[in-house]
């Protein structure tokens, strides 16, 4: 694709909404697109396989500054596979830390479940086990 597309093309094409790709751009994500005379932005086939590249890594939860260094990092030839392969890791660790917590948050909240007499009395031990301060 050579030719410029509008930002609500480059929404139809890469599954972004227009706000959001705005909001990429003016954090950086995405080199500001170029403007017609009626002031609209142009996006070229390279934002917006960049685009997707940043929409890929939101979805597998990279934050906004974990995505900041893998779109500098896919934009620059010369980039060594360690550093993408170290922020992946990094991520990782991340995700593994946030099953961990998961997994326990699941725990506690399926033992104050399983204690619930589930009846018309007042008493709650759903409640009582939140009441920890």
């Amino acid at each position: 694709m050579s030719k410029l597309v509008t930002i609500g093309e480059a929404a139809d094409i890469t599954g972004l909404s227009a706000k959001m790709i705005r909001h990429y751009e003016v954090n950086g994500l995405v080199p500001k697109a170029v403007r017609s005379e009626a002031q609209y932005r142009l996006y070229n086939s390279q934002q917006l396989k960049l685009l997707g590249v940043i929409k890929q890594a939101k979805r597998l939860g990279f934050s906004l500054s974990q995505i900041r260094a893998l779109s500098n990092l896919w934009q620059n030839p010369n980039r060594a596979s360690s550093e993408v392969k170290s922020l992946a890791e990094e991520h990782l660790q991340e995700i593994d830390a946030k099953i961990s917590e998961l997994k326990q948050m699941k725990k506690s909240l399926q033992e104050m479940a399983d204690n619930c007499n589930d009846d018309e009395h007042s008493h709650c031990s759903i409640l009582d086990g939140l009441d920890h301060v």
